[in-house]
């Protein structure tokens, strides 16, 4: 596996150890070797492991493992059949969309229940490979949730730096759940992500955060799923939250890698859908700057999505902006409340960062960026229970979009 710095070209060095940043400072992005690979072939072996049980080839990502790690040891890999995931048809969330034809993709059917766990199964197990016995990760929760599942599962120690804003309670009991040990550090989810590269070489920790690019290289199995799920043909439009755009990036690169290989005809355009108190990525595309200006202090109903300054977004511009000709939305937090209510009205359900997709869709259509006629898939990242704190608030917002009386709960006698 060969690292690429995306800012010099070069490549970087040192092989058996972890690799973050280049020596400019720039992101490494991974290069997949793809000569020898036949889509045609790949397509009868994807197919033969979906029948597997029990193996770590049976799940939704290491089934892929030729596009993802090829070089990784069987014996390396810690898993729980991450992936796997459903894709769901709903009328009525068409019909508030807006679109021909509508998919969900619910990530947060994931063990953690998160789509973070597609990434981090392939970073810990990278880890483990280059012999390290501690993970780190600063986290608003669902990145700290799956890092605490997978290093339990290995039995190796988990480290995780909280912000003290934006973060989800019981994304916090999830974590510790596991075992993690937590520390809480001064300022947001950037002052975290600064910390971790000045220490974490110094104290042997290996860094789980989405500027790993081995986290990208696992989350793009969501869109291999998605395609083979989808018999290998695309809808038109990708739709996905952004906050450290990891996910973005990742659904870029593994559309383009699908593209190149043969195993898809066409790829989708991409939209990335922030939420309006942070959306740094959105307004530097907005206003046609040439880099991110942070935003200092993020203000969203959406702990996923509570980030001021996303790590990935030179990875997300190549992937998922110039190469899937992408665009990018932000929608306001009562857009995202109620699109949260009506997914889980229709009994498929989603945190609200996960929400912000299908308001952005919905945005995305009415203001004629997407064509009526034209189909789309909506990524759901995270589970229904992530931020229970925010479900009577889009419960609250549908009764009043109802415009009805709710009568108090009365007891029933059973008959």
């Amino acid at each position: 596996m060969r690292f690429i710095c995306m800012e010099c070209g070069c490549e970087a060095s040192g092989s058996g150890q972890a690799l973050y940043r280049c020596e400019c400072g720039g992101l490494l992005d991974t290069v997949l070797d793809d000569r020898g690979l036949d889509a045609d072939r790949l397509k009868r072996l994807f197919d033969v492991r979906l029948s597997e049980r029990n193996t770590p080839l049976s799940g939704g990502v290491w089934r892929y493992k030729e596009l993802i790690h090829p070089e990784l040891p069987m014996d390396s890999i810690v898993t729980k059949n991450e992936g796997n995931t459903g894709l769901y048809e709903h009328a009525d969330l068409r019909e508030y969309a807006g679109t021909r034809r509508l998919w969900l993709k619910a990530q947060s059917e994931n063990p953690s229940g998160s789509f973070k766990d597609n990434g981090m199964t392939v970073a810990v197990s990278h880890g483990l490979w280059l012999g390290y016995s501690r993970f780190a990760c600063t986290s608003t929760g669902n990145t700290s949730s799956s890092m605490a599942m997978y290093a339990a599962l290995a039995g190796a120690e988990a480290v995780v730096y909280l912000p003290d804003q934006g973060v989800s309670l019981s994304k916090v009991l999830q974590t510790e759940a596991y075992g993690a040990q937590l520390v809480r550090i001064e300022g947001g989810y950037d002052a975290g992500i600064r910390y971790l590269e000045e220490h974490a070489e110094a104290m042997r920790l290996y860094v789980c955060n989405s500027l790993n690019p081995l986290r990208i290289e696992g989350q793009k199995s969501i869109a291999f799923e998605l395609a083979h799920q989808l018999d290998w043909r695309m809808p038109d439009w990708i739709v996905l939250p952004g906050g450290a755009l990891s996910n973005a990036a990742a659904m870029g690169k593994g559309l383009d890698e699908l593209k190149r290989i043969g195993l898809i005809a066409s790829v989708p355009r991409i939209a990335i859908v922030q939420a309006e108190g942070a959306a740094p990525f959105h307004r530097m595309l907005l206003n046609r700057e040439s880099s991110l200006r942070p935003v200092d202090q993020p203000a969203t109903i959406a702990s996923a999505l509570h980030i001021g300054n996303p790590p990935n977004w030179p990875k997300a511009l190549r992937y998922a902006i110039e190469r899937a000709r992408g665009v990018t939305v932000s929608v306001s937090d009562r857009d995202i409340l109620e699109a949260k209510a009506r997914i889980d009205r229709s009994g498929i359900g989603c945190e609200p960062a996960s929400a912000a997709a299908l308001a952005g869709l919905r945005r995305l259509v009415a203001d004629g960026t997407i064509h009526p006629e034209e189909t789309a898939a909506c990524l759901l990242t995270g589970h229904l229970l992530k931020d229970p704190e925010a479900i009577a608030l889009s419960l609250s917002l549908w009764k009043d979009s109802k415009q009805t009386v709710q009568p108090a709960p009365r007891p029933l006698e059973p008959d």
